[in-house]
């Protein structure tokens, strides 16, 4: 919708500066929302206010000017009028509706390519391979698949990407974890790393080794055992992590290893070596107390940050550096980092770094994602059977299935704390959420089922000579409006990196479809009007389908509603 009022206005803006009628060659961007209050109209644009400053004239004059400069040879504006101190609210006539319904039943408002094949990178679910999944780590995983399944479904290139944190503090505590689990399994009495992983997979893995290796890793020096218990480990758990994210409807592109920044050798030194020297070069670097620090301030950072530690080992920090700038050597034109809400401290320090090393830290957008809370009988819902510390997504999955885990995660803006109802997820019935939007499309099913039983012809010939203006119902228009708005939707949430909004807009379509099919027969002894029906819900069907389809939630054909 918004496509078709904003060329109107566009041009109405261009002949209005071209005209001479506003002392201003400076053009404002055309925004487009719809009003809060359905009543003031369809979509709404504050461009006036916004070109007054510049144009030195009131808001409500140049809204004028523009009005009278718009010309709409097809009309498909029902309303065009001035509100409040400048905006501009317009209505669409019922043509525009009928013609919209026309294209999506061709097939026409599918194609929206905002990307033009612009390789995008997204990088999610990057959890350090010390544990399995909990519903948390599948929160941020759902919220990283669906935005790269709609930059997908807008013409951009998309690479999904994770990054292993295989190295560090947390891998070392993992392999000292299962050193004492796997001596313990030998009738040892063992005192348990104080940062150790108390669950009960560490136990299951070290039991693993015992039965392959015997009791081999008694007889190793404690520095070999660990060594070996550490990336056993790591590796065990991240094919786990591989498994449960496969089962969650998630595959990865690219699996980018942090070890492999400080140990491939790149013209014999390390990516980690080579970025460190670059801020070097550039100044940005400086010794204090043994350690090295990075001039992050010098970039709006609140403090300097270090890059090695007075013992030579490098910081966290370092890798990361060295890891985006790898990614921007790799020409992507946006990148996307899914992060936990706990890392917000992180993406100044970062941006920062990339400014020093000459990026434009712009490419970089960072999505936060906060916690999730689990609730059972309205109480929460805190320990899982395994893992002895938090609910595993295995346990959410087993519990309530793919569609519904998938649909109440992304039911919350990210960065928005999320009550997940796992009763509520598992109700069949309109109360749920995913089963409200699925039961729609099965719904639809359904009359096409009656529809053939009863005899009613139904193919594309007969599609394309639909008397869409028999559409006449206040209902039926409501119906269009929406299924009009998707296109809209999905530039939104690219542009705001915002997926939820693809569910608030499903349940909304959800919404109008089932008031429309407890007032109104689809099927009637009127041919014309039946055939205009049958059109209107095969294409709700269709775009709920596009809809789900994104949020890799299946699109049923039979339900059973109690």
């Amino acid at each position: 919708m918004r496509i078709h009022l904003r060329e109107l206005l566009t041009r109405a803006i261009e002949k209005t500066a071209q005209g001479g009628a506003l002392n201003s060659t400076e053009l404002p961007p055309v925004l487009l929302e719809p009003p809060k209050q359905r009543e003031f109209g369809d979509l709404a644009t504050n461009v006036a206010m916004l070109w007054a400053k510049t144009a030195k004239k009131p808001p409500r004059a140049i809204a004028e000017t523009i009005l009278k400069n718009l010309e709409d040879p097809d009309g498909i504006l029902a309303r065009k009028e001035i509100a409040g101190p400048g905006f501009l609210n317009f209505a669409f006539a019922p043509k525009f509706y009928y013609q919209r319904l026309r294209e999506l039943a061709a097939g026409k408002e599918a194609a929206l390519d905002l990307g033009h094949g612009a390789k995008v990178q997204v990088e999610f679910a990057s959890v350090n391979p010390t544990g399995p999944l909990h519903v948390g780590h599948g929160r941020v995983a759902v919220i990283g698949d669906v935005l790269a399944r709609l930059h997908e479904a807008t013409g951009f290139k998309v690479e999904r990407e994770y990054y292993v944190n295989d190295a560090g503090k947390q891998m070392e505590n993992l392999g000292l974890s299962l050193y004492a689990r796997y001596r313990e399994l030998f009738g040892e009495k063992v005192d348990f790393p104080e940062d150790g992983y108390p669950g009960e997979y560490v136990t299951e893995i070290a039991a693993e080794i015992k039965q392959k290796d015997g009791d081999k890793y008694l007889k190793e020096t404690k520095d070999v055992a660990v060594d070996y218990f550490r990336r056993y480990g790591g590796h065990s758990l991240l094919e786990t992590i591989r498994r449960q994210l496969g089962e969650f409807g998630i595959e990865f592109g690219r699996f980018f290893y942090e070890t492999d920044l400080t140990r491939a050798p790149l013209r014999g030194r390390s990516e980690v070596a080579i970025t460190i020297d670059h801020l070097r070069e550039r100044g940005l670097l400086y010794t204090e107390e043994g350690a090295q620090w990075f001039r992050s301030t010098q970039f709006g950072d609140d403090k300097d940050r270090a890059v090695i530690k007075s013992d030579g080992e490098l910081t966290y920090f370092a890798s990361d550096i060295a890891y985006h700038r790898n990614k921007f050597e790799r020409r992507f034109a946006k990148l996307i980092n899914v992060w936990g809400a706990d890392h917000h401290g992180y993406v100044p320090r970062l941006k920062a770094a990339l400014r020093g090393l000459g990026y434009d830290p712009e490419v970089l957008q960072v999505v936060l994602v906060q916690m999730v809370q689990l609730t059972r009988g309205g109480e929460p819902v805190r320990m899982g059977k395994r893992t002895g510390e938090f609910v595993s997504l295995d346990e959410v999955l087993e519990e309530v299935g793919r569609d519904a885990a998938r649909f109440f995660l992304l039911m919350r803006k990210s960065d928005s704390h999320l009550d997940f109802d796992l009763d509520l997820a598992k109700r069949q019935s309109s109360e749920n959420p995913v089963f409200y939007v699925q039961y729609a499309h099965a719904r639809v099913a359904s009359i096409f089922e009656q529809a053939l039983k009863n005899g009613v012809a139904w193919n594309s010939a007969q599609r394309k000579i639909v008397p869409v203006e028999r559409l006449e119902l206040t209902e039926e228009m409501e119906l269009i409006r929406k299924m009009s708005q998707i296109n809209d939707v999905l530039e939104e949430s690219v542009r705001e990196l915002e997926p939820h909004r693809i569910v608030f807009y499903l349940l909304d379509l959800a919404g109008e479809f089932h008031r429309y099919y407890n007032r109104c027969r689809v099927i009637s002894e009127d041919e014309d009007l039946t055939r205009a029906r049958l059109l209107l819900v095969e294409n709700t069907q269709k775009t709920i389908r596009r809809g789900l389809e994104i949020l890799g939630v299946a699109a049923p054909l039979k339900m059973a509603a109690r």
